[in-house]
């Protein structure tokens, strides 16, 4: 058993810090303010191969694997959330939908180019009456001919006005529930496809979170992506790899709420020294580190576990996400009361620590979902 990171992980993880420091950190707070999607830096990430991280180098990814994934996104959520979660549903839910289930002519056509960045991809599952029970989909999807006409509209998808490519789900079988529901691949500029309202957001604000709606939407039979009515089985391994993007997103920022509290805990002084002097200053800081060390492990363990070929990590990665989201809400609450009341002001970064983190324990899959999906898999349940 080795816990231990080869010298190319740590390099990954220098490059990625000094560029989320150098090019990311100076706009954090300008992005956040106006919901800015960062789009100027796009090009950066995909020079670096962030946007193809999991994916093999003949289909335009960089070839890693998913411990390389978790420290890029982990690296870049320690900054800034948003990017993380960016570059987060770009992977690990279209790009890797498609990798998985897609054949060889869509691997060529629309993997190629989000695994090398010339693209960005979204990820459309969720609706407004199928959110945990997103088994619920009522987006519907009707054969004419050699093409699918979709009908529908979908929520929260991350990407949503920006994405050259989207995986949505739709429902082309009523009569058989989830095992009726099959993925479909879509381009901007298809007739009847069209992002709808953004979301004016809490936390994670820079990146772009929107409706996605469907009218008579002519989508070719060839976009199919994988065996009709197995596109909510497919969605479901899916998130297995999500599970460990959002966990891995929620660790970054425990982090950066950690280090941001200790930095802080070290100049504020109070009765004539720094508070970091002080013993109940000091358990609440070994409390966060404590966990944010517990909670590395378990999405460490997850993304090894997915880097292994026919090994089941459902578990795993519900268990890293649940866990990672938790810890991340609890250490930047924590954050917050150790700046006290500058913990509440734009001008420090705790306050924005405490907005983004709560998205974690809710986006794919809540923390009551991730209970269910562990006890399950504990119980042996499908």
């Amino acid at each position: 058993m080795d816990f231990g990171l080869t010298e190319e992980q740590k390099q990954l993880r220098r490059s990625v810090r000094e560029f989320a420091e150098g090019e990311i950190a100076p706009h954090v707070m300008e992005w956040d303010e106006v919901s800015h999607f960062p789009m100027e830096i796009m090009p950066k990430l995909a020079e670096m191969g962030l946007l193809g991280v999991i994916f093999p180098e003949e289909l335009g990814g960089a070839g890693l694997g998913y411990i390389e994934y978790a420290i890029a996104i982990e690296e870049l959520s320690r900054v800034d959330g948003s990017v993380g979660i960016i570059v987060a549903a770009h992977n690990s839910l279209c790009s890797n939908h498609i990798f998985k289930f897609g054949n060889e002519a869509q691997k060529k056509k629309y993997l190629v180019p989000l695994a090398q960045g010339k693209k960005i991809g979204a990820w459309s599952l969720t609706e407004p009456e199928a959110g945990s029970d997103a088994g619920g989909t009522r987006t519907t999807a009707v054969r004419d001919g050699n093409f699918w006409v979709l009908n529908g509209a979908k929520t929260f998808t991350t990407n949503g006005h920006y994405a050259d490519i989207c995986v949505a789900m739709a429902k082309t079988d009523k009569s058989k529930g989830s095992h009726g529901i099959s993925a479909f691949i879509l381009e901007k500029g298809m007739p009847g496809f069209k992002p709808g309202k953004k979301e004016n957001k809490l936390g994670l604000r820079a990146s772009d979170t929107s409706e996605i709606i469907f009218t008579d939407c002519r989508v070719p039979h060839e976009n199919l992506l994988g065996p009709e009515g197995e596109g909510f089985t497919g969605s479901l391994k899916i998130l297995d790899g999500g599970r460990i993007s959002i966990a891995a997103l929620a660790l970054g920022m425990a982090q950066g709420a950690l280090e941001a509290a200790t930095n802080y805990a070290k100049q504020r002084k109070q009765f004539g020294q720094p508070i970091s002097e002080f013993q109940a200053i000091q358990f609440k800081l070994a409390d966060m580190a404590t966990d944010v060390e517990a909670a590395r492990l378990l999405v460490y363990q997850a993304a090894w576990l997915a880097d292994k070929k026919d090994v089941r990590f459902t578990r795993e990665s519900s268990m890293a996400k649940l866990f990672a989201s938790e810890v991340a809400v609890r250490v930047a609450n924590e954050c917050v009361q150790i700046h006290g009341g500058y913990g509440f002001i734009k001008d420090y970064p705790a306050e924005k620590f405490y907005r983004d983190v709560k998205l974690c324990t809710i986006g794919e899959g809540t923390s009551e979902i991730q209970k269910l999906v562990i006890a399950r898999q504990l119980l042996g349940k499908k």
